[in-house]
């Protein structure tokens, strides 16, 4: 159901890979708000993924861009309000990878050189987008930049590696960035801290498939999916929510306030092996 939410809003999406990635679903609901936008990716997750069929089921285009490279993003924000016929009303920063997840170095074996690249890619890339669009002057007042991130940027979980001290680097440039360009020009900006989502991103992080179903038992309202997640984003490029700013928001089903739910705890065994840590003897059973 449409409800004209951005009708007559332009924006920029990052991100948008194939049908089950959260920036997908969000150009998608966009469009059916009535928002025109500019789909932007790598040249090489170009190549993997169709954002091209995305593009025209828009009616957009797609500029590719290097994130981390403020030379394309520079370049992408100035197409991009050519093609729009103006300034950015909305931006969504949905990027994120670690070189450690995918070769499978574990947070106590990290790569010093991935973890830079790591940073670089899913938080940093955030903080040179803000500073592009501001150096250009591409974003409206009250202008709305929402990112993604994910609870692990405040607590620990197994698996998530370096992207967890990403997405508290990722929160932390919103907070920052948030104060001055709220006071500037009145523009907000948040992070929106997801359910674990079946994504081509999420695929790769270790034990995901285990991740998921903790988080869908522990929630009370069931994990949020990329559709959900597109509709709650849309909330917060709408004029219906002006005066929230710098803040992590989470759409993850009430995980987030959880301790222990009664469908994980039935689930949960006295004595369960596990290997991530060798020599914890804490959690042997005393003979």
């Amino acid at each position: 159901m449409s409800y004209n939410l951005l009708k007559g809003k332009r924006g920029l999406i990052f991100g948008a890979l194939n049908e089950s990635s959260i920036a997908w679903k969000t150009a998608e609901r966009v469009f059916e708000e009535g928002g025109r936008f500019v789909l932007t990716n790598t040249p090489a997750s170009m190549k993997l993924g169709s954002v091209d069929k995305l593009a025209e089921q828009c009616e957009t285009i797609v500029i590719p861009a290097d994130a981390t490279d403020v030379v394309d993003l520079e370049n992408l924000i100035t197409k991009g309000m050519e093609f729009l016929g103006g300034k950015f009303d909305f931006v969504l920063h949905s990027i994120g990878m670690s070189p450690n997840v995918r070769k499978g170095r574990t947070y106590d074996d990290l790569n010093y050189q991935y973890l830079h690249q790591t940073l670089d890619i899913s938080a940093i890339s955030f903080h040179k987008v803000l500073q592009s669009c501001r150096k250009l002057d591409a974003i409206n007042d009250w202008g709305s930049v929402v990112a993604l991130s994910y609870v692990a940027a405040q607590r620990t979980l197994y698996g998530y590696n370096d992207m967890a001290d990403a997405k508290a680097l990722l929160e932390s440039i919103a907070r920052s960035f948030g104060y001055i360009y709220g006071r500037e020009k009145n523009i907000r900006i948040n992070t929106v801290s997801q359910s674990p989502t079946m994504t081509t991103a999420g695929g790769g992080i270790m034990g995901f498939d285990k991740l998921y179903d903790f988080a869908e038992r522990m929630s009370p309202l069931g994990n949020a999916t990329a559709e959900e997640c597109a509709d709650y984003v849309i909330t917060l490029f709408s004029d219906l929510t002006r005066k929230v700013t710098m803040q992590n928001l989470f759409n993850d089903g009430g995980y987030s306030s959880m301790g222990m739910s009664l469908a994980a705890m039935s689930v949960y065994r006295e004595g369960l092996d596990y290997t991530d840590v060798k020599d914890d003897k804490s959690k042997k059973k005393k003979v």
